[in-house]
């Protein structure tokens, strides 16, 4: 085994390489080459076209909305579940009755991004809807609305069903972050006067941070998507007046209505490389001096 250990890695490995090779870049590399050319799917008739796909990017107004819709939901969707998922995961940790809590928290994990969709469509029905519903049992029927027919409140309305879906993951994984900090650390915080928010802010915090980084990179790229739930969910889709259009639906609508293939992966290209940015962004900005354990 030891003189032929080379063999055996190099036979071990071969394999998952090939078909990561076969099935990932492969795929890959046909979208950088089709994002040069005027590509429509169907004709074996394919001209190069240089960098006039990535030309059109930026004087398009519909992809420039997307990307500003995409850039808000980067901001507000990370930061909100981050903020709830923490609270919930420190409230809950004080007795084994609130842990149990965390079952309902992780539920709409259990749930397909399509159900989710569906589900807050419901939620968000003017006449017949939960939400609407609940403001008239409680007396505030004045602020009932079209929610997803209104353009100024459909982006915040997808965005709060993406929030729901993904805050019940970082509960958990906050929660059993929070809970490998030695109890003695917390018995001399207590001790020492601190009150519940210099704890979370002094000690909890600091020792979760890379669970919290972790977060930040994984929600941005979940806020550079959003196609599914806005697909689903709203008119158009993309609609009303493209207040919900993203780069994904974009993207979908170029490549599958349009049949523009080539410019729908130029805005692949463009949103992979905006998604390695942005990864390297959060990790840079979010990075701190690792607190250790004794």
């Amino acid at each position: 085994m030891r003189h032929g250990r080379y063999r055996f890695l190099a036979g071990a490995m071969l394999p998952p390489l090939l078909l990561y090779a076969v099935f990932v870049v492969s795929p890959y590399a046909q979208a950088f080459y089709l994002a040069f050319t005027d590509f429509n799917g169907v004709s074996s008739d394919v001209n190069i076209v240089g960098l006039d796909n990535f030309t059109r990017l930026w004087s398009d107004p519909l992809f420039l909305s997307a990307l500003r819709h995409n850039g808000l939901m980067l901001v507000v969707v990370p930061l909100v579940t981050i903020a709830l998922a923490l609270f919930f995961a420190a409230s809950t940790r004080a007795s084994r009755l609130l842990r149990a809590y965390r079952v309902l928290y992780f539920f709409p994990q259990l749930l397909s991004v399509a159900i989710v969709a569906v589900l807050w469509q419901f939620v968000y029905t003017p006449n017949s809807g939960l939400l609407n519903g609940f403001l008239d049992r409680i007396g505030l029927s004045t602020l009932e609305r079209s929610w997803l027919a209104e353009p100024r409140f459909a982006l915040w309305c997808v965005m709060a069903a993406m929030i729901w879906s993904a805050v019940g993951f970082y509960v958990v994984l906050f929660a059993a972050a929070i809970e490998s900090i030695p109890a003695d650390i917390t018995e001399a915080a207590l001790i020492d006067g601190a009150g519940p928010f210099t704890l979370f802010r002094r000690i909890t915090l600091p020792l979760v941070w890379d669970s919290v980084q972790v977060a930040f990179v994984y929600l941005g790229i979940i806020a550079l998507d959003g196609f599914a739930l806005v697909q689903i969910m709203t008119v158009g889709p993309g609609g009303p007046d493209n207040s919900t259009e993203v780069m994904g639906l974009s993207l979908y609508r170029n490549a599958f209505t349009y049949a523009k293939y080539g410019y729908a992966s130029a805005m692949g290209v463009a949103l992979f490389f905006l998604t390695l940015t942005l990864t390297a962004l959060m990790l840079r900005a979010t990075r701190r001096e690792r607190v250790e354990l004794a």
